[in-house]
């Protein structure tokens, strides 16, 4: 049985895109064509609507700003995402406090996350 609902894909899917540093940005292009890809991936999966947030590359997760990341914690509450996308669901979040809230969020509202291993519903 699949987690993702027709509830999940009425939903946008955001691909959340983020390297750390600017030097990263510059120089590891096939990170940013794997990551911007994942707009395929969600299709594939059955979404229509799917956006990209990509406000924080070049931004570390370590002190900084990152408006982002906070642009996809507020479509979630929203309940606007069926599905955050990421290269690796680990990278999401830099540090456990936003980790937590991320996962916290998403399984209040039902928002799924996907990464290239799995789907994930942090409900379960």
């Amino acid at each position: 049985m699949s987690k993702i609902t027709t509830e999940h894909l009425c939903r946008s899917a955001i691909i959340y895109i983020r390297q750390s540093t600017s030097y990263q940005v510059v120089n590891n292009l096939e990170s940013q064509r794997r990551q911007y890809g994942l707009a395929e991936r969600a299709r594939q999966l059955g979404w229509d609507d799917v956006q990209i947030v990509d406000d924080d590359l070049g931004r570390s997760g370590a002190g900084t700003a990152r408006p982002g990341f906070e642009k996809l914690l507020a479509a979630i509450c929203e309940g606007r995402v069926g599905a955050v996308v990421s290269l690796e669901a680990s990278r999401l979040a830099r540090n456990g406090r936003d980790w937590h809230t991320l996962l916290e969020f998403c399984g209040l509202v039902g928002t799924l996350i996907v990464d290239e291993d799995g789907v994930y519903d942090p409900r379960a």
